[in-house]
């Protein structure tokens, strides 16, 4: 298990949401391929709504790039 996905895990256990964004937002950037780094900014773009996160927008406007939205 990757550092990433252990702090994923513990955010999830600890109800860390806020953290999720940003954790999820990550994992994206160091994704594989396009489906994948996709999944995760969904995730990210989720908690971010239901957070009112700041980066909400960008986590958005990265979506509609790829087509996602």
């Amino acid at each position: 298990m990757s550092p990433l996905d252990a702090q994923l895990l513990a955010a999830h256990e600890a109800g860390d949401h806020w953290g999720l964004v940003d954790l999820y937002a990550q994992a994206a950037d160091q994704a594989n391929d396009l489906d994948a780094a996709c999944f995760y900014l969904t995730h990210a773009y989720i908690f971010a709504l239901e957070q009112n996160h700041p980066g909400q927008s960008d986590l958005h406007a990265r979506l509609l790039r790829e087509g996602r939205v």
